[in-house]
């Protein structure tokens, strides 16, 4: 079993790595394989619903994104990491997750999902909710903590001051291992995930 990190800051080693580092030390020592994707730091184009991923099975850009979509094929789970700008995510980590759900979608649908944020002091539980919806629109279990999956501080040693923000990350991990082997032991078991109904989409603009 594998979990996919993205790192969203474009620091390499910054605060949102060093959140996403402690939820994979759990993790791993849980037994389960994790890699830490790094977005990088050069500019994201935002999706420009051309439509043409549904004709090429992957994005018309060829950058970052293709890249993580073929990685998430093969992942178990996910754990999305963010920098907070202005109470919100970073605006590449949303071109780039806006990119590889339009142009992936079946890669990540029903496969256990989780974000972290981290900040200074304000916005975390804003960008915590913006993130979520990506799993929310997927068929994904929203993996859940004992608190909102935020870390506080300026800089990676600050981060690591927050006591509770990194329980809360590592509790986040015990929960993403725990509920990988449980839909491991489910399929074990013949327990199948259901297949979407289909075929609706409700316009009432005419």
């Amino acid at each position: 079993m594998k979990v996919l990190m993205l790192n969203g800051s474009p620091r390499a080693n910054g605060c949102t790595f060093t959140a996403l580092s402690e939820a994979m030390k759990v993790l791993e020592e849980q037994g389960i394989e994790c890699e830490i994707y790094q977005m990088g730091n050069k500019p994201v184009s935002g999706c420009i619903a051309c439509g043409a991923c549904a004709k090429l099975g992957h994005c018309f850009m060829e950058d970052t994104v293709n890249g993580f979509v073929e990685k998430a094929r093969s992942a178990d789970g996910f754990i999305f990491g963010t920098p907070v700008y202005y109470a919100a995510p970073n605006g590449s980590v949303m071109s780039f997750l806006d990119r590889a759900f339009y142009s992936g979608k079946d890669a990540f649908f029903g496969k256990p999902g989780a974000c972290v944020v981290s900040c200074r002091r304000g916005g975390a539980s804003a960008s915590y909710d913006v993130l979520n919806k990506f799993f929310g629109i997927s068929s994904m279990p929203i993996v859940t903590s004992t608190y909102w999956n935020q870390v506080h501080g300026n800089t990676p040693s600050e981060v690591l001051q927050d006591a509770e923000g990194i329980q809360t990350v590592q509790n986040l991990a015990l929960n993403m291992a725990w509920l990988l082997k449980c839909i491991e032991a489910g399929k074990n078991s013949g327990v199948v995930r259901p297949e979407p109904i289909t075929g609706n989409k409700t316009n009432f603009i005419r």
